[in-house]
């Protein structure tokens, strides 16, 4: 237990000081102004220092899409484990098969204590910091010191809910990280209540004192009140999801609205009238973030195909690791005039580029099908010529590399709407005008009545490889987690060469819907924390 402990103090001082010194980096980035020599009581004391705390918490949330670990894989894992993807190769493929990350043990698992908890606790050990410094430090301007508190509390909110909803058994606190209590054991796992009294004090703080219109990549009053609607849902108070999501939506200083078509919610840098939070990435800027491959992660390799080189138009370059499946992609056929699948959230159809072909359709792999049983080399098409997401790549895009710099959406409005709908539909009122705005943007018809079913299918259609489907289908309960996964996840019979052992279907556990703590870190914790339950 020593050398645990002492392990412990170790990482929280290495944490600390890599804070101080990634501040001076990218603050310029978010438009502060930092000082030349930056340290612990510069931080905690001065205004201009707390000020670069906040800052540096942007910089630590970006982290999870830019750190090199299998072919950056914090950024699409969620993704990968849905019911609407097919997950093809790589460490990614055997997470979202259920093959690696299902043990407290595997190197998979190791993989997520560094990308998600390690990562998210890491966040909120720093805000803690920030709070607890801003409300004891005297002399601080009142309305810094709200603006501080307010985009502080509201990472760490944000962060002990990432990590609620993909654990489950995990310990919240309010105290600063101190020599005098680095040796403090955490015992045991909180409590239901305990989580959600945070969350709710936290966001609720933020709605109070952050303002509607910031500047783009700042956390605003319509972002806090977004992941309160999301926390409302979680505890079942469907009045509470309703009223926050509806001021959003319909307060007369809300700045928000649906952009005007689904081609333009991922043009460009993403910072438009629909967006709720972007994560925002800049070149040859100092603390403009590093490279991601979460674009390349969803594109299939069609440029290894003679006669068409890799271009940015028809999604960049990309390496086939997590795609969308049937289900998916037979939700986005409903309707025929459904524009997501027209090259703006999905493409569908590769072009030829040069040579004698060029300007035709590529043809020359086929999936299996009913029509047409064996295919024609049906792994080469899942690798070169299957549907593609490309809601992540940007026009300024290098073609001809898998290393992008993107601004990544993170919380938009459409799901906003679609929240709404579905607390209304749990509630009282008219779910309608609210998924049907979505439907309309999309020229697809409108619904006539609304259900779980319906309200699911339409959050698939939309936000599809966001990152938000695995914690839906968790929320509404193991029954709909344990038959959407068992229906639907890969592609079945359609890619026999994934059945048996990687067919994430048979691979399914009910366990699984909450993720295994790594033992490592649960030795940190008391002898009595608990594991979740099946591991």
């Amino acid at each position: 237990m020593k050398t645990n402990m002492l392990y412990k103090i170790s990482y929280k001082v290495m944490l600390f000081l890599s804070v101080s010194l990634l501040l001076t980096s990218c603050e310029g980035f978010l438009d502060e102004d930092p000082g030349t020599l930056i340290d612990s009581d510069y931080i905690y004391t001065t205004e201009d220092g707390l000020k670069s705390g906040v800052v540096s918490l942007y910089k630590f949330n970006r982290d999870r899409y830019d750190t090199r670990v299998q072919d950056f894989m914090g950024a699409v894992l969620l993704q990968s484990r849905s019911d609407l993807a097919f997950s093809r190769t790589g460490y990614t493929g055997l997470m979202g098969r259920y093959q690696r990350g299902i043990s407290p043990i595997d190197l998979g698992t190791n993989f997520t204590s560094r990308l998600f908890w390690k990562h998210f606790y890491n966040i909120t050990n720093k805000a803690t910091s920030i709070i607890n410094a801003a409300e004891n430090l005297e002399g601080l301007n009142e309305d810094s010191k709200k603006q501080i508190i307010a985009e502080a509390k509201f990472f760490r909110a944000n962060s002990y809910f990432f990590l609620y909803r993909m654990y489950n058994n995990i310990y919240v606190s309010t105290e600063t990280i101190t020599v005098d209590n680095a040796f403090d054991v955490v015992e045991t796992s909180s409590t239901k209540e305990e989580i959600f009294a945070i969350l709710n004090s936290d966001l609720d703080y933020a709605i109070e004192n952050l303002d509607w219109d910031v500047t783009f990549g700042r956390v605003s009053k319509g972002t806090a009140k977004h992941v309160k609607a999301k926390v409302a849902m979680w505890q079942g108070d469907w009045l509470e999801a309703k009223n926050q999501a509806l001021d959003v939506i319909e307060n007369p200083m809300s700045p928000h609205s649906l952009v005007s078509s689904t081609a333009d919610v991922f043009k460009g840098n993403k910072n438009n009238s629909e967006q709720l939070f972007v994560v925002q990435s800049q070149d040859d800027v100092l603390g403009g973030g590093n490279t991601t491959m979460m674009n390349a992660n969803f594109v299939t390799q069609y440029f290894q195909i003679s006669g068409i080189e890799s271009n940015v138009e028809q999604g960049g370059r990309g390496f086939s690791r997590v795609l969308p499946n049937n289900y998916l992609l037979g939700l986005l056929a409903d309707d025929p005039n459904d524009t997501r699948d027209d090259d703006t959230y999905f493409r569908l159809e590769y072009f030829y580029t040069s040579g004698p072909n060029a300007g035709q359709k590529i043809e020359i792999y086929k999936p299996i099908s009913p029509a047409n049983p064996n295919g024609v080399q049906y792994q080469r098409y899942y690798q070169r010529l299957h549907p593609s997401c490309i809601k992540f790549a940007e026009e300024d895009d290098n073609a001809e590399s898998y290393l992008q710099r993107s601004n990544i959406m993170v919380y938009r409005l459409a799901e906003t709407y679609l929240i709404a709908a579905e607390a209304i539909m749990r509630s009282s009122g008219d779910p309608l005008p609210y998924i049907n705005a979505i439907r309309t943007r999309a020229k697809a018809a409108p619904v006539t009545t609304v259900n779980e079913q319906v309200i699911l299918d339409e959050r698939a259609r939309e936000l599809a490889f966001e990152g938000q489907r695995w914690f839906t289908l968790k929320r509404m309960g193991q029954t709909v987690i344990n038959r959407q996964i068992t229906s639907f996840a890969g592609d079945g019979d359609f890619f026999p060469a994934n059945r048996g052992a990687k067919d994430p279907r048979t691979n399914w556990k009910d366990h699984y819907i909450n993720w295994p703590i790594f033992q490592e870190d649960l030795d940190l914790l008391g002898p009595n924390y608990p594991q979740n339950p099946g591991y």
